[in-house]
């Protein structure tokens, strides 16, 4: 058997990459859930992403407990376990970059999504953020609410000396970069996981050989062992 040691730490790997996959289908669904910022800023595609990596992950965890309690002289599991962990690496890299690219271009991009937002949904951006409009305070304003409450105030905003006077492009922008960051920084480092974990398989299948070959060997000299 590999020793203790390796187990352990092998062990430990093992739950992290459960931990992660719990982690990505529970905030998944979280996310889900009616809040303001947080729906304006996650679209259907960026959750539906995040289950499918949660789940790839779980059952990645599902086939290591699979393949590590098999004899000891069987070590396929193990070898398409860490097939299984190549597959969660691209799939972590294919969604955390996704999420990356899409927070390189977020004044455009959601300036697109309050464009395309139901009225009840930039009347309450506006008077959460004490704004009106996106790039300018009359471009894309919702008259109504507390805040922007006709256009006559919305145009009392408009400040040439001050171009980011009264805009939700600022405080909006300001709150789903700190959340895409968030987001795609903590899928980039369910990558460490997923290499250590595919390391610490390649030490358990070679340990698993070697004694394997000296058990072999020890056997065809009558079970005398070495001197």
């Amino acid at each position: 058997m590999p020793s203790k040691q390796l187990m352990s730490f092998w062990a430990f790997l093992d739950l992290c990459l459960l931990a992660a996959g719990v982690i990505s289908v529970v905030f998944s669904e979280l996310f889900r859930m009616p809040n303001l910022e947080i729906n304006f800023t996650l679209n259907n595609g960026f959750l539906l992403a995040g289950l499918i990596l949660g789940i790839v992950l779980l059952f990645t965890f599902a086939v290591s407990i699979g393949a590590i309690v098999q004899k000891n002289h069987v070590t396929i599991g193990l070898v398409f376990l860490n097939w299984f962990l190549v597959l969660d690496a691209l799939v972590i890299l294919i969604v955390g970059t996704i999420i990356w690219f899409y927070s390189t271009q977020q004044r455009a991009n959601y300036f697109k999504v309050f464009q395309a937002a139901s009225p009840a949904t930039r009347i309450a951006l506006q008077d959460k953020y004490q704004c009106c409009g996106w790039f300018t305070p009359n471009d894309t304003v919702q008259i109504g609410g507390s805040f922007c409450a006709n256009t006559t105030f919305a145009n009392s905003l408009v400040n040439p000396n001050d171009t980011g006077a009264g805009r939700c492009v600022g405080p909006v922008t300001k709150f789903t970069d700190y959340t895409l960051n968030n987001i795609f920084s903590s899928i980039y480092g369910f990558m460490a996981i997923v290499i250590l974990l595919f390391l610490a398989t390649m030490c358990v299948i070679k340990r698993r050989q070697e004694e394997e070959r000296f058990k072999k060997i020890d056997a065809k000299r009558g079970g005398r062992g070495f001197v």
